[in-house]
């Protein structure tokens, strides 16, 4: 409600210093000995004041301490202002009334801030730079009929003064009255003073990440792996760099997570000692409260789900189904394995062969091959996956994990890599899918063509179990096609094919069912039922299923991306530019 009711206090008065046919209030009455300058001045403190109150609205409704800190502050010169330029007092009484009851409820806001990184700074510049932009062209725009110019005056003008304003400087358009102009200006400086302090604040704070770094801890996670990691096929997917790690007191357990929009998602089951789970799981819950964050679970196991819900106190709901295939009783005989015998024996007739490579047998070049034709294949421009992708290919370090890739000869008789399968480690006697891609122009079939090599090549590398996809509501597919099924689970069944036209979920069931596997269900942990929307969208941006824009994101790839290029001596003029 707080958040809600100071989002409301900034866009009345943001709209109230916009408009132009404003009665005239108490403030007017000194207008006589300083003309213009205190409406104008109050009419600009107003913007600003009430667009830092919108942008901490959603601080508010978190509960966070620094932005209950500037509600408090900003909320009484709102109040003052309000009571002086209108002659209608509620506004001035709503501003003082929030203000009081922030103070009087200051308990509830103990959050701390989530963790810093200086690109804030330029995503803060570009969208609120924009928004001010707006504002200005709104500010200008109403006051066109006291523009001195006629209709000669078009957007580039307006545009222009909206911009020279918000540096303290005069415009091409000129006013009829003083007033206006002093008006104008100040809520175009006031426009531009709020932009260019929030950015410098954003940039100049110290950076801190306030969480661990997985990076540090990683050598001990890699220990708590090789000592417990055939508990759980999610585990090695600890190890992505975009993962915090949450360790319980005695160090035996530890929960890999992100924040998402508010959400700290934790993937799979607690890695370590299923003794230490409980103390990781209340350091974890700890660091949630601190931080006013969501927590929740995505994927996590049966006996995981059973910890969870007992020691945070949480409730479960069956998420899907994952696929694991026995190496050891996998075989393509029999009428069930009738179509994918006959498609692997079709992409081998047309000369594809696999090969099965722990990477750390791969030659240097040949992982950095691998590495380009995976990003080069994949289907999207963004990587996604979280839960279960590790985000990298042939790191140090990553040398247990298992490469299959199909190759065909070329025209010249040379072998070409065509798609590629990469398997994490699962414990001392399991892989488990990351990876999985090929060229689009290869023949269709040739992802059950590298499983099935994977399958018969796995106990030879000690392999007896293999992970392979997840499959999202997988019980609901199986039931609702069978006879007997109910009218609500008919329902549901249609909703999921019809989802599948965005989404991989009737098909990656249809996929996974073809090898035969065992079905283990996965689960989604969350603290109450308003809450699974929220980590449902958290989920779906840390998958990267949905993609918010983020234009520093997106300006630093670019940097890192761009060719730079080296001055060539004219001594060589066949060298051409040389990429440095």
């Amino acid at each position: 409600m707080a958040g809600y009711t100071c989002l409301l206090i900034g866009l009345l008065d943001i709209a109230s210093a916009i408009r132009p046919g404003m009665r005239e209030g108490r403030i007017a009455r000194i207008t006589h000995y300083v003309p213009g300058f205190p409406d104008s001045l109050a009419r600009a403190t107003s913007l600003a004041a009430g667009i830092l109150l919108v942008m901490l609205a959603r601080g508010l409704a978190r509960r966070k301490l620094r932005a209950w800190r500037a509600a408090v502050v900003l909320l009484g010169p709102c109040a003052v202002i309000q009571s002086l330029r209108h002659h209608e007092i509620i506004p001035a009484v709503v501003s003082a009334a929030l203000c009081g009851v922030l103070i009087a409820y200051r308990k509830e806001f103990y959050a701390l801030g989530d963790p810093r990184t200086r690109i804030r700074a330029v995503g803060n510049f570009i969208l609120l730079g924009l928004c001010s932009v707006g504002l200005g062209l709104a500010i200008v725009g109403v006051r066109a009929h006291e523009e001195s110019g006629g209709r000669g005056i078009g957007f580039a003008d307006r545009l222009q003064q909206v911009l020279y304003g918000m540096a303290g400087l005069d415009g091409p358009i000129k006013y009829s009255s003083d007033r206006v102009a002093d008006l104008v200006s100040f809520s175009l400086l006031a426009l531009g003073l709020v932009t260019a302090c929030t950015t410098a604040y954003l940039a100049l704070r110290p950076a801190r990440h306030g969480l661990p770094d997985p990076e540090d801890g990683e050598d001990k996670l890699r220990a708590l792996l090789d000592k417990d990691g055939a508990r759980d096929s999610l585990g090695y997917f600890a190890l992505r760099r975009d993962k915090s790690v949450m360790w319980s007191p005695s160090g035996k357990a530890a929960i890999a997570y992100r924040v998402v929009s508010g959400v700290a998602l934790a993937s799979g089951d607690p890695i370590g000692d299923y003794e230490a789970w409980p103390g990781a799981i209340k350091e974890f819950l700890d660091q949630c409260a601190k931080h006013a964050w969501t927590p929740g679970v995505m994927g996590c196991s049966e006996l995981g789900g059973q910890v969870w819900t007992r020691e945070g106190g949480l409730h479960a709901l069956e998420l899907g189904d994952e696929a694991i295939v026995d190496t050891t009783s996998f075989s393509l005989a029999g009428r069930t394995m009738r179509n994918v015998r006959q498609m692997v024996n079709r992409i081998e007739r047309a000369g594809y062969s696999c090969q099965v490579r722990r990477v750390r047998d791969l030659p240097k070049e040949e992982k950095k091959k691998l590495r380009e034709d995976a990003a080069a294949w994949r289907g999207s421009a963004t990587e996604r996956g979280f839960s279960m992708a590790l985000g990298r290919f042939g790191a140090p370090g990553d040398g247990d994990c298992v490469v299959v890739t199909a190759h065909q000869p070329d025209e010249n008789g040379v072998d070409r890599v065509r798609a590629l399968l990469h398997f994490v480690p699962w414990g001392p006697d399991g892989i488990s899918l990351d990876l999985m891609r090929r060229d689009r122009t290869a023949e269709p079939g040739l992802n059950e063509l590298l499983i099935v090599a994977a399958l018969k090549a796995a106990p030879g590398l000690g392999v007896n179990k293999v992970s392979l996809n997840f499959a999202v509501f997988r019980a609901a597919l199986a039931r609702g096609e069978k006879l007997g099924a109910g009218p609500v689970l008919r329902i549901w069944h249609r909703l999921l094919v019809f989802s599948s036209r965005w989404f991989q979920i009737e098909s990656l069931y249809r996929f996974n069912a073809k090898f035969q596997p065992v079905w283990e269900p996965r689960f989604v942990v969350y603290p109450t039922s308003r809450d699974l929307p929220r980590i449902s969208w958290a989920c779906m941006q840390a998958e990267a299923f949905v993609v918010l824009p983020r234009p520093a994101e997106r300006l630093r790839q670019y940097l890192r991306s761009k060719p730079r290029y080296v001055k060539i001596r004219r001594a060589l003029p066949m060298a051409g530019v040389q990429r440095s």
